[in-house]
């Protein structure tokens, strides 16, 4: 396997955001379901019950509860799980510009998770951030 990018210059300047067509929702659920898997994002077991990060429509169809409608964002730059700061600054940014982010962090990709109201403009604050100073 290749590794990932370290150096926060490099990784800002190649972030390459792309906005993942569809809405997520974050569900928790008293337990995990095999039913859940073909259509889940993402998992996360925590100490009150499983989250499940799905698409809006798939847990509408499985009635599943959630109060948060998201945009899925990738930063497209192959980070190491090791980086320092590349978090800090995106978030950052995006805390300036009044926009909450979820962020999970996958083997190659960030993923970001926003109010769906704000994917564009978390993309175009994603966007400038990568922008190589002058």
């Amino acid at each position: 396997m290749m590794a990932g990018e370290k150096d926060l210059a490099t990784l800002l300047q190649t972030l390459k955001p792309v906005l993942q067509p569809g809405e997520y929702v974050f569900c928790p659920v008293k337990e995990f379901e095999a039913n859940y898997l073909p259509a889940c994002v993402a998992f996360f077991k925590e100490t009150e019950g499983p989250t499940l990060v799905l698409p809006r429509a798939e847990a509408d169809r499985q009635g599943l509860p959630y109060s948060f409608v998201a945009a899925w964002i990738t930063l497209t730059v192959h980070s190491d799980l090791a980086a320092v700061g590349l978090t800090a600054a995106f978030a950052q940014a995006l805390a300036q510009a009044g926009i909450s982010c979820n962020v999970m962090a996958a083997y190659y990709h960030d993923h970001i998770f926003v109010d769906v109201a704000q994917a564009q403009p978390a993309l175009r604050v994603l966007r400038q951030l990568a922008r190589p100073a002058h």
